[in-house]
């Protein structure tokens, strides 16, 4: 077994959603729980299968990420994983919905950070072991930092 670390491709303004499913209608399923949870929300999704033909299957609505999405996925070149790419919405208005849908298995992250794909790689084919979602803390939140906090949260509109 070979470690492999991939660098994902998040254009300038978006999100990340990357996660695990188990079967190739995660695709169509993905993208009705996209249009149908957020207005106006752009997007492009890559779904690896693993079986059959081992595709990479793209959805969206937007084709600049879509074409990143794809690219991700052909990075990591993962069975089974998908990678949502979103502008116009963040993951927290999506990421419950995305998790109730029936194929996926597991969330590896949500967020507009840089991403490290930790990845095993085998005589079989590559597996997703964990990500790195942005940078080491550099100390401990203070007053400031409190008050930064309760601020954007509210500028965000998630609290009063």
């Amino acid at each position: 077994m070979e470690l492999v670390v991939e660098q994902l491709v998040i254009p300038e303004g978006a999100n990340i959603i990357l996660g695990q499913s188990h079967f190739i209608k995660t695709v169509e399923d993905l993208y009705e729980i996209m249009v149908g949870t957020v207005p106006g929300i752009k997007f492009g999704l890559a779904f690896s299968e693993s079986s059959g033909e081992c595709l990479i299957r793209v959805e969206g609505n937007d084709p600049e990420l879509q074409a990143a999405a794809s690219e991700n996925a052909r990075r990591m070149a993962a069975g089974h994983t998908f990678n949502i790419l979103l502008r116009n919405a963040f993951p927290i208005n999506i990421l419950n919905a995305v998790k109730m849908c029936p194929e996926v298995c597991r969330i590896f992250c949500a967020t507009a950070n840089p991403v490290e794909v930790i990845l095993a790689q085998t005589e079989q084919g590559r597996g997703i072991l964990g990500v790195v979602d942005g940078f080491s803390p550099k100390g401990v939140e203070a007053e400031h930092g409190k008050a930064w906090r309760y601020d954007i949260l509210r500028q965000f509109g998630y609290k009063k």
